[in-house]
This record gives C-alpha cells, structure tokens and sequence, in this order.
C-alpha cells in the first residue's frame, strides 16, 4: 500500500547495487585503493524506490504487515504442530466389551467383591460385575443419590449411600436380600437436618465415621457396627421381625435374555423391610481443633497438671504464651508482610476432615486389658484444614467418654493430603509445602521424608502393590513384603511422580510423566492403580483419553475409549471405578444428544466394563503376575526384598552347601593321595 513517485505511468527500471559509504576520489596509484566488500554493497531494488504514505495510510500499512506476519506465526506453529502430531506414536486403543445400558442418569459408582452399585436417580442399583446383568434395586427415595460406598465385610457387603439432601443411609446386603440398617442423621425437624460430606468404613466393617455439617458447625460422628448381631439376625429372622412391616419384593428389571439361573437368582432376592436389624452403637463425636489462643494458665504448674496423662500432647492447647505475646507476634507478622496480606479474603472456609481407621501395630497398640481379634480397627486418625497436626483417637470409648486424643503428631506445614494403603499398613502424610512423610504402620517407625520437585504441590496419593522386575516383567512377590513400599503422586500441575521407600534405604522420587506445557488438553486430571496389573496405573485427561502406563519404564501400554457415539461428558472428573481383585473397570459414557434432549426418556447413559484379560497386550501381564518364591531366593535382587529371617535362611543355607562341597572335594583328593601312595609303594617293591 503506497505509492509511486514522480510520473504516474510507471517506467521499468533495473535493479543495481549501491554503495553503503560515500564516494572518494581514489589516488593515483593502484596499491592504495581500497579493497571491495560485499558488505560495503547493498541490493536496491529500482521497484521499490517508493515515497512513504501520507498518515492514516502509513499507520494502517504497518499494522496489515503487522497482521500478515503474526498470521504467518501463527500457520507455522500449527503446521508444526501437526507434523509433530503426526510423527507421535498413538497407543493401541481398546473398546469396551460389556456395556450396560441406563435408562436414567448415573450418579455415582462403588464396586465390592463381584458386585458393582450405582446410585441415581431415586436410589440405587446392584448389578453383576461380569455379566452386567442389574440384579437389585432400590428406588424409594425423593431426591438422586450422590455418593455411594461399599465395604466387603467377607460374604456379605455393607452399603452407604448418601443423597442430595445429604442423608446417610447404612444397607445390609447378602445373597438373599437387601437390609436397611438406619438412616445415619435423618431428623423429623428439617430445621434441624444436618449434611453427611463424607464417609468412611474400616477395615472389615467395624466401624463407620461420618463427616457431618450443620448450623455453621462441622464434626465427625464415629460408630461402632455390630457385624455379628447382623449374622444372627439374619439367619434368624424370627428374632429381628417388626410385625408393623410386609416382606415386599424386591423391584427387578431384567433384559430379555436372561438365563434360568439368573432368573432364579432374582425370584430368591428381596428387600427385607420387615427385618428390623440391631443399629450401629454411637461412640465418639470429634470436633475441629480449638484455635490456638492465649493460656488461661496461672502458672507452669497448671500446665504441667494439665497434660499430667499426656492426653494430646502436641496439639499446641496447653502452653504458657499470654494474649499480649500472641498479639506482639501478630502485628509484627502484618507489618512485614503487609504487601501481601493486602489481597487476602478475610473470610474463613469450613474446616473439612480426611479421616483413617488404623489397624494395631507397632505405633497404634491396643490396651492390655483390651481383647480385640486381629484385623480390627483400634485407632482413628484425623487431620482437619489448615491443621499442621495428625490427632489418633482410640476406638476403645464410648459417648460418654471424654473425645480428647491418645496421641499428636505434629508436621511442619499443613497437611494438605493423607492417604492409608489398602492393607492398612502404610500412611503417607503429604504437607502444602510439598514435602510428603512416609510411615510403616506395622512396624513402627518413619520410611522416609522426601520432597516433591520445587513447585509441585500434592493433588492426590495412590498406593501400588509392591512389584518386582523379573525378566523384563513386573510381578508382585509371592509372599508378603515387610517396610517396602510405592507409591504414585498427583500434583496439582498435572504431574505425576513414583515414590519408592525400602527399609531403611534413603525414599526416591522419580517423574512419570512431565507438566503439560505444548499439549495443555493432555493434563492428567485422576490416576487410578489397578492392583490386578502389577505396576500399572490408570491415568485420565482432560481431553478425555484413558491411558494405562507401566510405572516400571515408564510408558503408556494402550489406551480404553468408549464407543464413537459416547464420550466423557466432564473429563476432568471422570466417574470411574477398579475391581480390588479382577482387573477390570468400569467407566461412564455419556451420549452426546443427552444434553440437548429435554426430554427424560430420550437420554441414552451407559457404564462400560473394560475387561483387561481379554485384551492381547495385557493377557501375559494378567497370566504372570506373580513370582514363586524359589526365583526369589536365586536371585541377589530379589533376595534384597525378602524379611531379614528368609534372608539369613538362604544366607546359611547357601553357606552349608558351599561348605558341604568343599568338604567333598577335600574327600576326593585325600582319597587320589592315598591311592598315589600306594601305587608308588607297589612300585618300589617291585
């Protein structure tokens, strides 16, 4: 856009080269001139001896190149971006197998032993996991249920589902029915209702804590559940019949193709509403810690009388420090840090909870007047929001005791995420300055401290099964592991980690998988272990995709997709669940016409088993996935996992036999010297 100068018609020049610097006269002789460089030359092009635009026109010139030239970026880095898209190699992606078809929308999902329960709209329902047949169903509340947990208590299955209006219910369920147990914090005043945020049931089912919320106050409710009056009941029904109630069958919704045996199955099921079941016994309400204010103490003495049974000793409760020391410290606080308290929200958030039922060990003991079978719950541990401190509270109480905790241990920073293995043996208590604790429950004492990388902060904390490399193969040891642990760490950047702690070997950290910084729709969002595979996780994106990656190299093995006509309607928060024994899970699709449809019966919902074991790549994994304990032992690598008394065993065994050997081999030559001898006997008589 401009212009040219002097005539309009424009005449054809041609192109030369002109000097940079100015002309001089050369001297007379040959050797003083000086010397020609390209650079001292510069190309013009005749075509564009052009006089500059008048304003506006020049402004808008350069703001059209300027244009030109960040559209031509722009095609650049997607022309390069493909080719790179391109050159990736994209794993093997798997269908689905089973597909189990819902007429309504799906909440929530729990799986336990082989069976899956979902809850939705009104109830909730149990299906088969193998044969996604629904064999169960509860539909008799008002409002959608939310959230759903299920707990293996060995043959029969203790449910909790929780609904919109957050009403804690606890189900009994057995081959052959379904039993209401209580409605956990359900009141006839609904002034007076309180939410249920959380729940979590022991190991075994012997005990269950709520999280409850109501009239600006938050705490947790701890009950203990009596599985063997449940037994009795059950199989006795005679003694736990209200006559006020009918036996009403259960509701049933079975496809067409049903077989004899699962037709017979469903006729045998009901839900037991004239059984009146024993109620779970309330023992202890925990309330947030008290705020850290100034001491009412007269003197040291009162202190020290105070924690004289050193009942939460480390709480920070019991001190000497005065009001007026509290705000000296505070106001120099603000005044160095005034710039950047500025910007803060004076109001404060509701403290929430993350609570764990911790078996006996070496760290949580029980009394030694207490009788408790192994396996059962004696402590609870509880760290609330912005707590530093991890509060252990006994189970070994009533309600009428005091709720003051046996034991404090207190960390450095606030406890942002804790997380308890699923053998109860392990506790990782990770801090908001991204410095995660490792500790062995059972045996008593620390793994480990370790940092994450700077930046990273812990979003989420899964336990893998300890596995060993054999061969080029991840398996799992034959026999149990003592002080070995792995875990994978979530960060909130997207990140994921592999913790490794080993007796008293020093905790390392490795990166699995970068933060996203070219492809921000690939940040994985939830990671799931899957403990039938050993050594491998489940990782879930944002642009929906579901990878499972070998923690072991680490790479991604193959990936899972639903049919092309669903899809995950909110990827960032997949609705998702794992089999603890079958590797298998079980994922959400979503049709893309179910949001736009008004209309109830058109939405098409469906949950998807992906079954591992029948996929190529993973039918060897799922094969040998354990290791015997003979390869143990000849290998000097594995021989480093095994317990200190298997260890010493193969060390003496391996010493006796090379003794024994030894020994042999001494024998032998003894034996050619005396035949030496006397064959050079017989020779000299000779």
């Amino acid at each position: 856009m401009s212009a040219p100068g002097g005539s309009q018609v424009r005449k054809m020049r041609l192109s030369s080269f002109v000097r940079k610097v100015l002309l001089e006269v050369p001297s007379p002789t040959e050797q003083d001139w000086p010397q020609d460089d390209e650079k001292d030359f510069a190309f013009k092009d005749s075509e564009q001896e052009l006089e500059s635009l008048p304003q506006p026109y020049r402004m808008i010139n350069k703001m059209v190149n300027l244009l030109f030239d960040q559209a031509w970026e722009v095609i650049m880095k997607r022309d390069a971006l493909r080719e790179a898209e391109h050159s990736r190699v994209q794993p093997t992606i798997y269908l689905p197998l089973v597909e189990s078809k819902l007429n309504k929308m799906p909440n929530c999902m729990a799986v336990s032993q082989d069976y899956v329960f979902i809850g939705g709209a009104k109830g909730f329902s149990i299906y088969n996991l193998y044969d996604a047949k629904r064999l169960y169903i509860w539909e008799k509340l008002k409002v959608d249920v939310t959230s759903i947990w299920a707990a293996d208590l060995g043959s029969e299955i203790l449910i909790a589902p929780v609904d919109e209006t957050g009403i804690a219910r606890l189900f009994y369920f057995c081959k052959d029915g379904l039993f209401l147990i209580k409605a956990i914090n359900e009141v006839d005043d609904i002034s007076k209702q309180t939410t249920c945020l959380k729940t979590e049931i022991s190991h075994g089912g012997d005990f269950a804590a709520f999280l409850l919320q109501g009239a600006g106050d938050i705490w947790l409710d701890v009950y203990r559940l009596p599985k063997e009056s449940w037994l009795k009941e059950v199989e006795h029904p005679q003694l736990a019949i209200d006559p006020k109630k009918k036996v009403r069958q259960l509701q049933l919704n079975t496809p067409d193709s049903v077989t004899s045996d699962n037709l017979e199955m469903d006729i045998n099921i009901c839900f037991r509403g004239d059984i009146k079941l024993s109620l779970p016994v309330h023992i202890m309400k925990i309330k947030p810690p008290k705020p850290v204010t100034g001491t009412t103490f007269k003197s040291p003495l009162e202190v020290f009388a105070k924690i004289e049974d050193c009942s939460g000793l480390g709480s920070g409760q019991n001190h000497f420090i005065k009001d007026t020391q509290w705000e000296q410290q505070e106001a120099i606080f603000k005044a160095l840090f005034k710039k950047y308290l500025d910007g803060e929200c004076g109001e404060e958030q509701l403290s929430m909870a993350t609570f764990h039922f911790l078996l006996p060990g070496r760290v949580t003991t029980m009394p030694a007047d207490v009788k408790s079978p192994s396996g059962v719950a004696c402590v609870l541990g509880i760290h609330w929001t912005g707590n530093h401190n991890f509060f252990l509270y006994s189970l070994n109480r009533t309600l009428k005791d005091k709720a003051d905790p046996e034991g404090v241990w207190p960390c450095a920073a606030p406890i942002a995420v804790s997380q308890l293995s699923c053998c109860c043996s392990y506790l990782v208590l990770a801090c908001e300055d991204g410095v995660l604790t490792l500790w062995d429950l059972a045996e008593g004492f620390p793994l480990g401290v370790v940092a994450l990388p700077k930046g990273c902060s812990c979003q989420s904390v899964h336990f893998l099964k300890y596995y060993l490399v054999h061969q080029g193969q991840n398996v799992y040891p034959e026999g149990p592991l003592k002080s070995h642990m792995k875990c994978v760490v979530l960060c909130t950047d997207s990140s994921v980690h592999l913790v490794t702690a080993r007796g008293t070997q020093e905790p390392t950290v490795s990166v699995l998988v970068e933060r996203p910084v070219k492809y921000l729709d690939e940040a994985i969002c939830a990671v799931a272990p899957v403990p039938a595979l050993p050594g491998m996780v489940l990782t879930f994106s944002r642009n929906g995709s579901v990878q499972l990656m070998d923690v072991a190299k680490p790479q991604i093995i193959c990936a899972f997709a639903p049919p092309r006509t669903y899809h995950l309607a909110v990827p960032w928060t997949p609705m998702f669940v794992v089999s603890l024994h079958r590797p298998c899970f079980l994922l959400r699709g979503d049709h893309p016409d179910e949001i736009e449809s008004d209309d109830a019966k058109d939405i098409q919902n469906s949950i998807f088993c992906f079954n591992l074991e029948a996929y190529p790549l993973l039918e060897n994994i799922c094969n040998l996935c354990t290791v015997p304990q003979a390869d143990m032992t000849d290998s000097m690598a594995f021989a480093q996992v095994l317990p200190l008394e298997k260890r010493c065993e193969s060390f003496l065994q391996e010493r006796f036999q090379k003794l024994e050997k030894k020994v042999k081999e001494q024998e032998h030559w003894t034996r050619l010297r005396r035949y030496s001898l006397l064959l050079q006997r017989e020779t000299s008589r000779k």
